[in-house]
């Protein structure tokens, strides 16, 4: 490119409108493009739908945005036609100034819509719409059914959309509440919308473009031109014990630096900060419960400061700008390896510095998860990205949403507004009305001379707060709170209940172990109580039930016998040793299969890798009055009058015979809580249950593995 022209003879920039051009060489003094900003224009001037893939920081919401305003130029788009849409609202405050500044440059306008966004600042947005509209999927819900707001005239003019992190939202329930939500404005416009999505790196890039835009007539692509990998990244662990030690190395290391700090719940976030201000640490937390004001104050404060800490949960993880960022320190385990790459990825920005992540393990059973994480990320491994199956709850949704958004909906309506029926390709049409018909019935819905609206059950149950029940649902994150009495004693992930057991579910949080009474579940409260009885093994995660695939990672990481040094993870000498000491006690541990352990004369475990979901199924299907059987992350308990060479038949026979089925126990109180659950027939709530709880992807892995008998070893801490 050229300064006085703005112009790249041969180049993909001499496509976008001339404009454009100069703005770019001469307002913000650019050089030159990035590989994916050259390599995104032309396919999206064609309006083809894309994926853009790229490292955090790399480039994406410019490799968008650009072509967009070439095309709102060159065609001459009127009005509001292009959404930018994040998972949360702290991204798009982050991103407005930027965007709003592209745009200006062009005589285009950009504004924010969410939550906290004030009435006012809505209505004159409504009246004189902006060019680009920041906002989150459920700001969208409300602007269509808000009686306020004209959203056939705010929404005529829509040609593109661009959602960011795509992939957070792709793996839940909020990614097909968005795609409904798009076919709903899609029918509005009257077109075909552009949908263009962004994302870091995933492991099935081709599939998440195909779940973004399914069923369209527009030609759809990946877009991930290769990039320079930078430096290697600096990656350490320690074994540090618990939160307060974690808190004197976070003092004591890296001092002047400007450090980002990752927990897993806010409970651990509020404890960490306490422990740092103890220090003298200057210190920020970040978390959702936190008010507006509090949050921006300590973003800010971090942005523009030095030699402080922001201790946050994952809402970090995302695009923020906390500014320039020295280090990422990890408090145990993220769940993810695609996590785990969000996080460092806020780190290496500058010119001359590396990425960067210190892992402190500060419980023994977050260990294990952490060294089979890295095992996974040293192979290349990042997880797919897949949908929830048979999305029926949402589409229960959406007809609700749409007999408020249009005053009363008739059964011929629905199938014009919800389009494509994302997710629900395989259900039949009739089940559908089956639905339809069962919200009738239940009041749910009511129905008057053929005209449905919102019935008294269904105005009872989700009409509070001019029915923000009904849209503010997607935002929760599925934890449940831990009380002892009225005293909160931490957070799991709602995981931690949802299976049947026989007597109380016994986990283990802050170094005690807790019998559960009573699950609220409409609350996500837990009441539990102190017991002698031992919670999880001391090497498994008493929250989020790990991932077959991971647990796999933790068996080869146990089988292996070479330095952990090799594969770019710098041990401390205390992570070395503890290591050695999880090596040596599992000794006679092969990848590729599973053992069958004598302890006693009546207590075996079955090791078999698989993450408890799986290992719960196999439990159930393996229990006998005579046994006790237990399941946790990486084995299947037994405990009674149990013949090794019995139990490995009856394995065999019950488990890993191809013709075998197994099913999840699921907690009655969890189904019944599915949301929206309400307004679908048993037999299709149960149907969408089962197939959200499959087990035979893991069960596949586990039936390549034989069952080896060992006998005579020492014996674990197992429940």
């Amino acid at each position: 490119m050229t300064a006085a022209t703005g112009s790249a003879t041969g180049s993909a920039f001499d496509r976008l409108h001339p404009a454009l051009q100069h703005h770019i060489v001469n307002s913000l003094g650019w050089r030159s493009l990035r590989p994916l900003q050259e390599a995104t224009i032309a396919p999206i001037l064609r309006g083809e739908h894309a994926i853009l893939l790229a490292p955090t920081a790399g480039g994406k919401t410019e490799a968008a945005a650009f072509p967009v305003l070439s095309r709102m130029l060159s065609e001459r788009w009127d009005g509001l036609s292009v959404l930018y849409i994040c998972p949360i609202k702290a991204p798009l405050n982050n991103l407005e100034p930027r965007l709003a500044y592209y745009a200006g440059l062009l005589g285009r306008r950009v504004a924010l819509w969410h939550g906290d966004v004030g009435p006012g600042r809505k209505a004159r947005l409504g009246a004189d719409p902006p060019d680009i509209l920041l906002t989150t999927p459920e700001s969208l819900e409300v602007m269509l059914v808000s009686k306020r707001i004209d959203h056939r005239r705010l929404f005529a003019n829509l040609r593109c959309v661009i959602i960011d992190e795509v992939h957070a939202f792709a793996g839940d329930d909020r990614g097909w509440h968005l795609m409904y939500v798009l076919e709903r404005l899609g029918y509005i416009a009257g077109r075909e919308l552009q949908r263009l999505g962004l994302s870091a790196t995933v492991g099935n890039p081709e599939q998440l473009c195909d779940w973004l835009a399914a069923g369209f007539a527009q030609p759809r692509s990946v877009i991930d031109p290769p990039t320079d990998a930078g430096a290697a990244p600096e990656i350490a662990l320690d074994w540090v014990g618990n939160l307060r030690n974690a808190a004197l190395i976070i003092s004591r290391l890296h001092r002047g630096e400007k450090r980002l700090v990752f927990c897993d719940s806010r409970s651990r976030v509020e404890a960490l900060a306490i422990e740092l201000r103890g220090l003298g640490v200057s210190t920020y937390v970040s978390h959702s419960c936190l008010s507006l004001e509090e949050r921006h104050a300590a973003e800010t404060a971090f942005s523009q400061g030095q030699d402080c800490v922001i201790v946050a949960t994952s809402t970090l993880e995302l695009g923020i700008d906390v500014g320039d960022l020295d280090r990422v320190i990890q408090i145990d385990a993220p769940g993810t390896v695609s996590s785990f790459l969000q996080r460092i990825g806020r780190t290496g920005r500058r010119a001359g510095t590396a990425r960067n992540c210190l892992f402190l393990i500060t419980r023994e059973e977050a260990f294990l998860p952490a060294v089979g994480l890295l095992q996974l990320w040293s192979e290349g491994f990042v997880e797919l990205i897949e949908p929830p199956p048979l999305p029926l709850h949402i589409f229960a949704q959406q007809i609700m949403a749409l007999a408020l958004q249009e005053s009363g909906i008739t059964r011929a309506d629905w199938p014009a507004w919800l389009g494509r029926l994302p997710g629900l390709a395989r259900v039949e049409p009739k089940e559908l009305i089956q639905i339809f018909d069962f919200m009738r019935e239940t009041e749910i819905l009511h129905s008057d001379q053929g005209l449905v609206g919102i019935g008294r059950s269904g105005e009872r149950q989700f009409g509070a707060k001019h029915f923000m029940e009904l849209f503010s649902v997607f935002v929760s994150p599925p934890s449940i709170q831990v009380f002892h009495g009225r005293q909160q004693i931490g957070e799991v992930h709602q995981s931690t209940f949802i299976l049947k057991e026989e007597g109380p579910a016994v986990l283990t949080l802050g170094g005690r172990s807790w019998a559960t009474k009573f699950i609220d579940w409409p609350r996500r409260n837990a009441y539990v109580e102190p017991t002698e009885l031992h919670g999880r093994s001391q090497w498994l995660s008493a929250g989020q039930p790990l991932h077959v695939i991971l647990c796999q990672a933790v068996a080869r990481v146990l089988g292996r016998e070479d330095n952990p040094h090799e594969d770019g993870v710098a041990f401390s000498r205390r992570a070395l040793e503890k290591m050695a000491a999880l090596r040596e006690e599992f000794d006679w541990v092969e990848p590729g299969k599973t053992f069958l352990v004598v302890y006693a004369h009546d207590r075996i475990l079955w090791w078999t890798f698989a993450g408890r979901l799986l290992n719960a199924a196999m439990a159930d299907a393996l229990a006998g009055e005579a046994v006790k059987v237990a399941a946790d992350n990486l084995a299947v308990s037994f405990t009674g009058a149990v013949d090794p060479a019995s139990l490995k038949k009856a394995i065999a026979e019950t488990i890993l015979a191809e013709t075998a089925k197994l099913e999840l126990p699921l907690d009655d109180g969890f189904i019944a809580e599915l949301k929206f659950g309400e307004c679908l027939p048993e037999a299709l709530r149960e149907r969408e249950m089962a197939e959200r709880f499959d087990v035979s992807k893991g069960l596949a892995v586990l039936r390549r593995a034989p069952v080896i008998i060992i006998r005579g070893h020492e014996a674990p801490v197992f429940p």
